[in-house]
């Protein structure tokens, strides 16, 4: 593991832009099962729904083998093979609206290793500012993690317990058809969740795994489920176990007198799969308890 060859990484730069189109705003809105009429024409854009943005339209003969674009462009090209959405921490200065011609910026902020009880971790922080015609609107650091394979016959870390009294919880059920959806909105071509025999076979999973966005957004739109009123100004989240096509489980929430919502995703085990912590801007009623 040549870090120091890595690190030559951080400061790149990269520039994207693109158009909050209505047509897939309506998509996701049918993809998270929304009941209700999806954001039309100048309306807010739901937190995080900037996610189907900006992901670039790389030539099929310049994929890796695992789906992604060929390591070694924007982001190091780092020799482990697991790659996974680690975790964030999201920003939001002003709205984004449905139409809206945007921008965002991107730096390489960090590269590190370090040696952890199943391997070599290398992480990887990148810095997005996202802008419309208005402004900057997001300022988002995003952590990626890369690993090594798991080793034949090592146990699973013990899991960590989810919290025990939520004001909200409502089930998921992330079957293929889900995940396939939301990697097609994010043009998201790793194979981790769509593919089957790549996913069990080359990577070593136990089937289809869930994308730690998608996991963060339904933790969003379930605070919204639960009575949400106030904008969200910062969020923060961070993967802990990973989550499978074959598992149910609950997105979970309990707002704080400080202005917060502690937000999680549970396994029906009662295990911690993803922990978060919304910050709520002023303005309206704040978090009511009626999604209990």
């Amino acid at each position: 593991m040549d870090i120091d060859a890595l690190k030559q990484w951080i400061g790149r730069t990269s520039v994207a832009h693109d158009h909050v189109a209505w047509n897939s705003v309506a998509a996701l809105a049918a993809t998270l099962d929304w009941s209700d009429a999806p954001p039309g024409p100048g309306s807010v854009l739901p937190c995080l729904w900037h996610w189907m943005y900006f992901n670039p339209a790389v030539r099929q003969s310049e994929l890796g083998a695992d789906g992604h674009p060929t390591r070694g462009g924007f982001l190091p090209p780092v020799p482990l093979p697991r790659r996974m959405w680690a975790g964030g921490r999201v920003a939001f200065h002003s709205a984004l609206r449905v139409g809206d011609r945007v921008s965002r910026s991107s730096r390489i902020d960090d590269v590190s290793h370090k040696e952890g009880r199943s391997g070599s971790l290398v992480f990887v922080r990148v810095r997005h500012e996202v802008s419309s015609e208005r402004g900057l609107a997001i300022t988002e650091e995003h952590d990626i993690v890369y690993r090594e394979p798991p080793k034949p016959g090592m146990p699973a870390p013990a899991p960590q317990a989810a919290p025990a009294d939520p004001a909200w919880r409502f089930e998921i059920r992330p079957d293929p058809v889900l995940l396939f959806r939301y990697s097609a909105l994010t043009f998201n071509g790793h194979r981790i969740h769509y593919d089957r025999p790549y996913a069990t076979g080359e990577e070593g999973y136990p089937g289809l795994v869930v994308h730690g966005p998608l996991i963060a957004t339904l933790l969003l739109d379930g605070m919204r489920r639960g009575g949400a009123t106030r904008p969200v100004a910062h969020f923060e989240y961070r993967a802990v176990r990973a989550l499978f096509d074959a598992d149910r489980f609950h997105v979970c929430g309990r707002p704080a007198a400080d202005g917060t919502v502690r937000l999680w995703a549970e396994h029906t085990d009662g295990a911690l799969c993803m922990d978060a912590t919304a910050t709520l801007g002023p303005d309206s009623a704040g978090v009511r308890d009626e999604g209990r």
